[in-house]
């Protein structure tokens, strides 16, 4: 960990310092936007940029800020969802909230902005099932009573990020929002999964 700088104030581990690079450069990206460079947020801290990059080399600022922003959207969907046992009205609600909130996260917009074509092929990543599998199961919806084992929740979880990314990639005109989308989605959601779940009743 780098010891010079830091307002004076430096900190207790690198695990602090990364929590204050990624407050900074959130904060200049609520700012200004795409015109954020790693100077701006070396400037807030009072260190150096060199600083900056032996925590973030290269490019990887950007993705660990919107990464962050992600992780804690995550929560706050878990939150939302919870007390919705019913699967569908479940992964409506999920897949509307989750779409809602994309516009309004200006770290995940830049990136998308700076290298759509990277970022839009990981949503249906690796990781991205991995994240999306927790929160499917993470739901109140039964899923083992509904016969959904591990496999059908990652086939169910793919299928969702595939739309997430068709809406992405084109979110309509004008795009569909509140109960308009909710409603869009319920209609040919709603029959998928509740076929797949009856495929998997005894």
């Amino acid at each position: 960990m780098r010891t010079h700088g830091w307002g004076g104030a430096t900190p207790a581990s690198d695990e602090e310092a990364i929590e204050r690079i990624l407050d900074a450069a959130a904060a200049a990206i609520d700012q200004r936007g795409a015109a954020m460079r790693v100077a701006d947020v070396a400037r807030t801290l009072e260190v150096s940029r060199q600083t900056i990059y032996n925590y973030f080399p290269g490019n990887t600022l950007l993705e660990a800020v919107a990464t962050r922003s992600g992780l804690r959207f995550i929560e706050r969907l878990r939150a939302h969802l919870a007390g919705l046992t019913d699967p569908v009205d479940a992964l409506v609600e999920s897949f509307a909230f989750t779409l809602e909130w994309l516009p309004s996260d200006k770290p995940v917009q830049l990136m998308l902005v700076n290298d759509f074509g990277r970022t839009s092929v990981e949503v249906t990543s690796d990781r991205a099932k991995e994240f999306g599998h927790g929160i499917l199961a993470g739901l109140d919806v039964d899923w083992a009573a509904l016969g959904m084992d591990d496999d059908a929740i990652d086939d169910l979880v793919e299928y969702m990020l595939r739309m997430l990314q068709s809406f992405m990639i084109d979110p309509g005109r004008p795009p569909r929002t509140g109960q308009e989308l909710r409603g869009y989605v319920r209609r040919w959601l709603g029959p998928v999964v509740t076929a797949e779940i009856a495929s998997h009743q005894p």
